[in-house]
């Protein structure tokens, strides 16, 4: 009734014949809509393999073979000093770990702080066995401001299992230019360094082997970065060690917060030290690629590492490990696990009881690290 109200009857029949022929369509557009946000995140995936892994990709560059260099060798070895004697321009065998919370505390995903962030602690007690860990931290806001919370770290769970081998380290910050929460923790990083020595890991960074020959720099280095990348692209600041005052580290410091890399994006903060070296080659003393930052963030090395292995390769890898004394690699020193390419694919979803059951290359390496409670 209402139809015949508004046109007439030989101008509804047409109208009537459009709408039933756009049913389908809408309904086909629905079905994909739902379908799109159903299977969103392997659609992501997908995007994402086929972005970072097409033939043109610089990712190629990242993944290929190298050598150590003789320098980079001497580096690795250290001087030939004993280790039993105290130098005053030794690196103190101290490690220092950062971490940021962020309000609000809790995640999507579960808590800040988990249970990789405690592995990785975990694995420079046992690997290193270092006079004493930090774990330095600051609790900011979205705008990068300290903000007085009620909670402490320690009701963590995960940072209360590791109280009694820790001391905690709070930090003020303030941001009245609104730095990104991405250049505060460069920033951090490098003054934690620069006013203490010692050794700084990332919360996921595993230490593998002892950095022994590290903490006594030959001649003037007083500093000790490992390259990124089988091209040697760039130096990543998630494994460094490092002298109390370290020229370079104060260098690198400075041109962080003064030159013309604070205008750029984060990704070209890995060239800073490696220009930085080229001008001072005496002040930095250079790892291979091998050292810290191999298998790389890369696509197809992410999922090698975390690919799940038969029985043949299980054994392969845990007579490597052995041989290697803890490592994959002879020269490993330390795995970084590239949170940014690897939490959405494969770290969030690690647990004790998976990385016991689960047989992959990350698992194998880290295994060790777990209490026999957790």
């Amino acid at each position: 009734m209402l139809l015949k109200q508004v046109v007439s009857p030989r101008r509804a029949r047409p109208l009537l014949r459009k709408a039933y022929r756009s049913v389908p369509l809408v309904s086909a557009i629905t079905i994909l809509i739902l379908l799109a946000h159903y299977f969103q995140p392997a659609l992501y995936e997908f995007i994402e393999y086929a972005r970072q892994t097409h033939p043109w990709s610089a990712q190629r560059q990242i993944e290929q073979p190298f050598t150590p260099t003789k320098q980079e060798l001497a580096c690795l070895h250290g001087s030939a000093k004993s280790s039993n004697t105290s130098n005053p321009h030794d690196v103190p065998n101290v490690v220092h770990f950062l971490y940021i919370f962020k309000e609000p505390l809790a995640q999507a995903r579960g808590i800040q702080f988990d249970f990789v962030n405690y592995l990785a602690v975990r694995s420079a007690k046992i690997s290193l066995r270092p006079d004493e860990i930090q774990i330095h931290y600051a609790i900011l806001s979205p705008s990068g401001n300290s903000v007085n919370s009620k909670l402490h770290p320690v009701t963590n769970p995960w940072i209360r299992r590791l109280r009694a081998d820790v001391r905690l380290v709070e930090h003020k910050i303030e941001n009245p230019y609104g730095e990104s929460m991405h250049r505060i923790e460069d920033l951090m990083r490098l003054q934690i360094l620069l006013d203490n020595g010692g050794i700084f890991l990332d919360t996921d960074s595993f230490a593998l082997r002892p950095f022994a020959s590290l903490l006594h720099p030959a001649g003037s280095h007083d500093a000790v970065l490992g390259y990124e990348g089988g091209n040697r692209y760039g130096m990543r600041n998630a494994v460094m060690v490092a002298r109390r005052n370290s020229t370079f580290i104060n260098d690198w410091l400075e041109e962080y917060i003064h030159g013309p890399v604070r205008l750029q994006s984060p990704s070209k903060s890995v060239m800073l030290p490696k220009e930085l070296a080229a001008k001072k080659p005496g002040a930095l003393c250079a790892l291979s690629p091998g050292a810290f930052f191999w298998p790389t963030w890369t696509w197809r090395h992410v999922g090698w590492m975390h690919e799940e292995l038969g029985e043949g390769e299980t054994e392969h890898w845990e007579r490597e490990i052995e041989r290697n004394g803890g490592a994959l690699f002879h020269g490993q020193l330390a795995y970084h696990a590239w949170s940014q390419a690897a939490r959405e694919r494969y770290l969030w979803r690690l647990s004790p009881e998976v990385v016991r059951r689960k047989n992959t290359r990350f698992n194998l390496l880290v295994r060790r690290f777990m209490e026999q409670d957790v």
